[in-house]
């Protein structure tokens, strides 16, 4: 009797491509928001930790979405777009935001309804891509699961990640 082999394709593979899109959107989405917020600023009170903020959110950021297009194996042209899309979303919101500084009302009820649905969209996107896409599967790992000292290790050091970029929102 002849078996037939079923090829199915590596799910892996297509799971961290959409992993690395979506949260390239939840990102650009956020990014352009903060460089308005930022470019439509007009005192330097507010600049000056609003740059601050930005500053370490990027960074870390970057480093985030850069593991997950690593792990994508997205093509040479898709991680050129990509990169290109992350570096220039908040110069653009900053550029937007310097261009609308004299119709601007930060304080509108306009302003305010549409920069809350932004951002509540894009911290959704964040949040739950962080939690279910990024750490589920580190904490779902069986070196953690046998390893309570890793567990607690891991726990107490997404807290103190969390309670850090909360820590810098105080100022943002």
């Amino acid at each position: 009797m002849v078996r037939l082999i079923q090829i199915r394709p590596n799910h892996n593979f297509f799971r961290h491509r959409v992993i690395s899109k979506v949260l390239e959107l939840g990102i650009v989405v956020h990014s352009v928001i903060i460089g308005i917020s930022l470019g439509a600023s007009k005192s330097p009170e507010t600049i000056r930790p609003l740059v601050a903020a930005l500053s370490f959110h990027q960074f870390f950021e970057g480093m985030g979405l850069g593991g997950c297009i690593s792990q994508a194996k997205e093509s040479r042209l898709t991680t050129i777009i990509m990169v290109m899309f992350f570096s220039l979303t908040t110069p653009v919101g900053v550029g937007v935001g310097i261009g609308i500084l004299n119709i601007y009302k930060e304080n509108s009820q306009t302003a305010l309804i549409l920069e809350g649905l932004f951002n509540a969209a894009s911290a959704g996107i964040l949040i739950y891509m962080s939690l279910v896409d990024l750490l589920a599967a580190d904490f779902m790992n069986q070196k953690m699961q046998k390893n309570i000292k890793l567990q607690i290790g891991a726990h107490f050091s997404v807290l103190f990640g969390a309670g850090c970029m909360s820590l810098l929102a105080k100022w943002a």
